[in-house]
This record gives structure tokens, sequence and C-alpha cells, in this order.
């Protein structure tokens, strides 16, 4: 199966919370999109892994996405190395995708940056013949994605290009609070954490609508690029 963009998250939620208008976007225009996430989530304070799995395939049902794998990483542990690599190649090699977005460059979860070098490491050795792998016990070509990504998380890192994500905004935050166990309720009995604040909650509107108003739209989202963009005229330019 051959997806146009294919979007990895250190965590289930990543993905949704990064890039969800975007990817919600994407699929309206009729792009096949996937998701992989690393890990399940299994350190996280509030939920559990079971819990998590369950809500991750409610939000990828929300999305319209044709595919979602979880690669079982250990979450907070996983390491940039070869055997990491290698799961992360026969994704990219399964699904050919011509685009790639992955987690923020640096971030205040540690997972989120070593979650980002990994795919992206993984993307350029993709691409190397020499590199042999397989999947259900077929040999796997090369395949290198055209585009890597970094969606933006916790914190403000300036992007490189946002997009137009008006109309998809509340998409996104359905699909985010699909994961009610980690997020604001106020009724909830479990630990208070970071992202599960009233605050945060309500600042998914403010950032994507300020990346908005600094681009002339309601609301964006912001990526970094790992090389220059190009464009054919300057009339591509918005």
């Amino acid at each position: 199966m051959k997806l146009d963009i294919l979007a990895f998250g250190a965590h289930p939620d990543d993905v949704e919370l990064g890039c969800g208008g975007t990817i919600a976007k994407e699929v309206s225009l009729g792009k096949k999109v996937g998701i992989i996430d690393l890990t399940r989530g299994e350190l996280g304070t509030r939920g559990s892994a079971e819990i998590r799995d369950q809500e991750a395939a409610a939000a990828a049902k929300l999305l319209g996405v044709t595919v979602r794998e979880n690669l079982n990483m250990r979450d907070g542990f996983f390491i940039n190395d070869e055997e990491h690599q290698l799961a992360i190649i026969r994704m990219l090699r399964k699904y050919q995708p011509e685009i790639v977005l992955c987690n923020a460059i640096e971030d205040r979860h540690i997972d989120h940056g070593k979650g980002s070098k990994l795919v992206s490491d993984a993307c350029f050795l993709s691409g190397l013949t020499k590199i042999e792998t397989s999947y259900d016990g077929k040999t796997q070509t090369a395949w290198r994605p055209k585009l890597v990504y970094h969606y933006i998380q916790w914190k403000n890192i300036e992007p490189d290009f946002v997009v137009d994500i008006t109309g998809y905004n509340d998409k996104k935050v359905e699909t985010i609070l699909a994961y009610s166990s980690q997020f604001y309720d106020p009724n909830s009995k479990e630990p208070e954490t970071p992202i599960a604040t009233k605050n945060f909650l309500e600042s998914l509107n403010y950032r994507a609508q300020d990346l908005g108003r600094l681009t002339g739209v309601d609301y964006a989202e912001g990526f970094t690029v790992e090389r220059y963009l190009a464009v054919n005229s300057l009339a591509d330019l918005k």
C-alpha cells in the first residue's frame, strides 16, 4: 500500500497535537495518509497503554487516515540505533510515502527530539540499496521520502512554513479530545500533568489562531524543514 504522507509520533497523540489539522485537510483532498506511533505511551502519568491504544484507534477513525500502526518501542527508553532505525525503514519501504511528518526537532519531552532524529536518520538510510530489509517474508526495495517535515509541539519553535488549517481546526481538537485520559477533565481524579490543564487545552486554539493571524488566515499549523523549500515562481508564495 503506497501512501502520500506518513506521519510519525513518539507517542499516541503527538501527531494529532502537532499536525492533526494538516492531516485532516490532506485526507479531505483525497491524499492517502498513515500514522506510525513509535511507543504506546506506557509511561504516561494518566491512563494506561491499553487505554491509549483505544484512544489512538478512535482518533485515527476521526481523522480518516488509511492506516495506523504502533512499533511498540519502549516509551522513554528507545534510542537511535540500528535496530530502531531498521524498524522505521521497514515502515518507510512498506508504505513508500512521498512526504514524512515527524516530531519536533527539540522539545520538553525527551522522546520528541529523539523520535525526530530517529525518523529523520531512517528516512535517509531507507534510500540506501545495500541496506537489506524484508517484511512478511518479502524482500523490500529501497525508498527515500522526497520531503521530511517536523511539526511543532510544546515549545514555540519558529516555523519555516505554515499550513492553513482553516475549516479543519475543530476536527483537530476533536481528535485530540479522543484521548480523554490525557487532557483536561475537571471531573478527573487522576494527577494533573502539563498537558492535562485547562490552559494547555485552550492553547491549542490560540497557537493555531496566532500562526493564522501572522499569515493572513484563521488557523494554521507550523513546520520546520531539513532543507530549503523551493517554488516554481513567486506566485506560488502566499
